[in-house]
């Protein structure tokens, strides 16, 4: 099983900065990919970032340019930073884990619990 432990949410202004990390940890043989996804109540959860050693990384469009998202493989952990924020990017951030619990046993997906941002004046 894999374990996410995400931090870094919180109220900012419009314009202004929130770092958000995510760190793995648990029994598990490799993780592939890690992503940020974000969803507000009532509407689909949706990629906003991942990251791989296989595709690099992945933005949806509108936070490309401001967002940057980031690894470290030895210790299973990424962030996102994210810079200019907007009222639109008001969200419960996920984490989420491509892994393989052992050698032979299939990709899974696991979920960290969610972060709030909130960007408002």
């Amino acid at each position: 099983q894999v374990q996410l432990a995400e931090s870094g949410g919180g109220l900012v202004q419009p314009g202004g900065s929130l770092r958000l990390s995510c760190a793995g940890s648990g029994e598990f043989y490799k993780i592939y990919e890690m992503g940020w996804y974000r969803q507000v109540i009532g509407q689909e959860r949706v990629l906003v970032a991942a990251i791989s050693e296989r595709s690099g990384t992945t933005y949806v469009d509108s936070v490309k340019g401001r967002f940057t998202i980031s690894a470290d493989n030895a210790k299973n952990t990424i962030e996102l930073q994210m810079n200019n924020l907007k009222p639109e990017d008001t969200s419960i951030y996920y984490c989420k884990a491509s892994a393989q619990v052992t050698r032979t046993s299939p990709k899974r997906n696991y979920w960290g619990q969610g972060t709030q941002v909130t960007v408002s004046s």
